[in-house]
């Protein structure tokens, strides 16, 4: 048996994946949480993994192979001696929300920053960390001799000494700056960015070997998490996948880049050499956990009471943007019910909660499918929620078509271990592995469902 090592260095935790090349079942695996907060000492990442590569045991010595998929976007600036200058920013940290105004206006605007880098600025994105960080802190800024995000950081850790720096174009299409259509860096956007150069990682081919372990295994270039997710499902074109976690993510293979000035989708680029556009959701699974809450019910009991009421929730519509939207774009709105009656029951409340979270979902699939010009061949669904017996019995109700459920599974890092297998072949395209447990969910279309939800939802 040939083993590969697959890894995620997530927000919360790194995740290891023992797994075995021929057909990617996972022999085992380990986890071991990082830091809470949205600035972490990046030097925990490593400490991280070394700890779960050591609860693998003997067995990592046998590994041939290593990729590392990781969160995307953070800051990690290094300084001359390839030390942190501060702790890095990570994606979720929202203080640069005025830098991304900021840059998107000194690129032309929303299409011409899209139009070069495949995205409209959030405040996710590196480039905008990197002008807070030139505003804010100037000395640490001064500093700044090399950029790396996440993977790239943990890579160098696993990669024999002397290794240069590297980094794939999936995840570099999250820096702001990375021509994604061109597939390149561009050094001008980074420097504009920071108010001075400072040195980019090289970028790795898809499928091509990186470099080695420190113990002689082959390091692949590693991707970003939405990337290496989508190479664990082993995505294609034709596929939607829709991830249901904090946020909702609708996401596609394309053979070809999407430049969308509105903002409503960003055009990364995937693991395989094509794209990765993709659609996000502010309001996902925790609609579910505050409709529990208020209810009073876990989520087994929220499930129960869903199924119990009938489609359209006796009426009850709920717009689910608590904390505001991002698709559609109202960072100010709030939450919106409608139909409460005196007939409304605790079950319809829920049923509408269940509705909300999938009407949302189908939204951000209609994006994708305008701005990709196709028709889905199959739509995916995975994430915790996915668990919840009411979220697989509405969901292709309300979608309107069948949907494919894979079996529960950390996808990020058999992404990862996929692309540590690919570039261990050294063979054209990543091996072809089964999803034993994959089950289709079928419905009867509830098309009222989303006629209801789009008349709350455009309402004045």
């Amino acid at each position: 048996m040939t083993l590969v090592l697959g890894v995620d260095t997530s927000t919360q935790s790194t995740k290891t994946l023992l797994v075995d090349a021929a057909d990617g079942t996972v022999v085992d695996s380990r986890s071991v949480a990082h830091p809470p907060g949205t600035e972490v000492d990046p030097r925990a990442w490593p400490a991280a993994y070394d700890e779960a590569v050591a609860g693998l045991g003997a067995r990592a010595g046998e590994v041939a192979a290593v990729a590392i998929g990781g969160q995307q976007h953070g800051m990690v600036a290094l300084d001359e001696a390839g030390e942190p200058v501060r702790d890095a920013l990570l994606w979720n940290d929202t203080r640069s929300a005025s830098a991304a105004a900021e840059l998107i206006a000194e690129m032309g605007g929303p299409q011409a920053c899209a139009d070069a880098i495949g995205s409209v600025l959030v405040a996710s994105f590196t480039s905008t960390k990197l002008r807070w960080l030139r505003d804010a802190e100037p000395e640490n800024a001064a500093r700044v001799a090399q950029v790396l995000l996440p993977h790239d950081y943990l890579s160098r850790h696993v990669a024999a000494p002397g290794t240069e720096a590297f980094t794939d174009g999936g995840d570099a299409s999250g820096t702001g700056y990375f021509a994604t259509p061109e597939g390149r860096w561009r050094p001008d956007l980074a420097e504009a960015a920071l108010g001075r150069p400072f040195a980019l990682p090289r970028v790795v081919a898809p499928g091509a070997v990186a470099g080695e372990t420190a113990t002689g295994a082959v390091l692949a270039g590693g991707t970003g998490d939405n990337m290496a997710a989508a190479l664990g499902m082993a995505l294609e074109p034709g596929d939607v996948l829709l991830s249901i976690g904090t946020s909702g993510v609708a996401s596609a293979i394309s053979a070809t880049p999407v430049a969308d000035g509105r903002g409503v989708l960003t055009g990364f680029a995937d693991a395989s050499g094509g794209f990765l556009p993709m659609v996000t959701t502010m309001n996902a699974a925790g609609i579910l956990d505050l409709q529990a809450r208020w209810l009073d019910v876990d989520h087994a009991g929220l499930a129960d009471l869903a199924l119990a009421s009938t489609p359209g929730a006796g009426g009850v519509t709920l717009l689910p943007y608590y904390g505001g939207e991002r698709t559609p774009n109202r960072p100010a709105a709030t939450g919106t019910w409608t139909g409460l009656t005196p007939a409304t029951t605790r079950a319809d409340l829920a049923r509408a909660a269940y509705e909300a979270l999938l009407c949302s979902l189908a939204d951000a699939v209609d994006q994708l499918v305008a701005a990709t010009g196709t028709d889905p061949r199959r739509v995916l669904l995975v994430g915790g929620a996915t668990r919840s017996p009411a979220l697989q019995a509405l969901a292709p109700a309300v979608l309107g078509r069948p949907v494919t459920l894979p079996p529960p599974g950390e996808y990020v890092a058999l992404g990862a271990a996929r692309q540590a297998a690919w570039a261990l072949a050294g063979t054209d395209a990543p091996p072809t592995w089964p999803l034993p447990g994959t089950r289709l969910l079928e419905a009867d279309p509830t098309p009222h469902v989303r006629e209801a939800y789009a008349a709350l939802r455009d309402r004045p």
